[in-house]
């Protein structure tokens, strides 16, 4: 397989071995060099496909000066591949830097599709997918997680965030300080893995069910939180109510609604429902 000599960021597996690619394997062959997260995690991987391409590091600690060196292997015309532990690299992993140096040096890069664990999860969580926000991990500190949840509570998207199982119980007593009690949630655990769980509920029974269960903190977390904008059925919020109601002291009800509806991410016509049968 002749590649082309460009940078291949190449996902693999979030846990079953049987989700890489055909072309993945393909690419991890026939590159001369793949940039690991770490070579010792991934040399796990890559002895089970037979694959024996040389291995370099590139991590957090390492990768600004690791680039210019990369750049220098592709400017020899070697293809390099990024893979992290698991997943699609960049995605909380190493390799923005990389992936920056190798473009501004007039390099190609080239994404494989595949695993990430934020996509896998939301795709099966009931949550509404059309609009959603990656977050990452949160702070480790609870004023610092607070103050990040407090920024997002009236995010109408839905939350996507990683979490670390020793923190997986501050983190979602933090999520009910900032976001209440009732806000629901859905938390996946261990995503194509042999004990893959998925806990759905309001954030207060969720993390009832955490605290009662220490399976629940162990393994590689996902947490995804509805968004602020409510569905139709489900009332409208007070706060957006309450905009409704002071833009409709100094304008018609039909550009009131609009307005509040563009402000909010809410449906223009719910709100002059409201308006109308509200004698606004």
């Amino acid at each position: 397989m002749d590649l082309a000599v460009a940078l291949y960021i190449v996902p693999t597996p979030i846990g079953n071995l049987g989700d890489i690619s055909s072309r993945a394997i393909d690419v991890l062959n026939n590159v001369k060099l793949i940039a690991c997260e770490d070579t010792r995690h991934s040399g796990i991987l890559l002895s089970h496909f037979g694959i024996e391409t040389r291995k370099t590091a590139l991590h957090d600690h390492n990768e600004r000066d690791r680039a210019d060196w990369i750049i220098q292997k592709l400017s020899n015309g070697e293809a390099v591949a990024l893979i992290s532990d698991a997943g699609t690299p960049l995605i909380s992993d190493p390799g923005y830097h990389l992936v920056s140096a190798v473009r501004r040096a007039g390099y190609k890069v080239i994404p494989l599709p595949g695993a990430c664990a934020a996509i896998t999860a939301l795709s099966a969580s009931g949550l509404p997918s059309d609009r959603f926000t990656f977050e990452g991990f949160l702070p480790s500190k609870e004023k610092g997680r607070i103050d990040k949840l407090t920024e997002l509570k009236e995010d109408p998207r839905t939350l996507i965030f990683y979490e670390s199982p020793h923190r997986i119980v501050h983190s979602l007593e933090s999520i009910l300080t900032a976001l209440g009690e009732d806000r629901v949630i859905v938390m996946a655990r261990e995503v194509t893995k042999t004990f893959e769980t998925f806990l759905c509920g309001t954030v207060k029974e969720v993390l009832e069910q955490v605290k009662a269960d220490p399976n629940q903190q162990k393994g590689e977390i996902v947490l995804m939180c509805h968004g602020y904008r409510l569905a139709e059925d489900e009332g409208i919020p007070t706060v957006v109510i309450n905009t409704l109601k002071l833009l409709c002291e100094e304008l018609p009800l039909k550009k009131a609604s609009a307005l509040a509806g563009q402000i909010h991410g809410m449906k223009k016509n719910a709100l002059y429902k409201y308006g109308l049968e509200n004698g606004l």
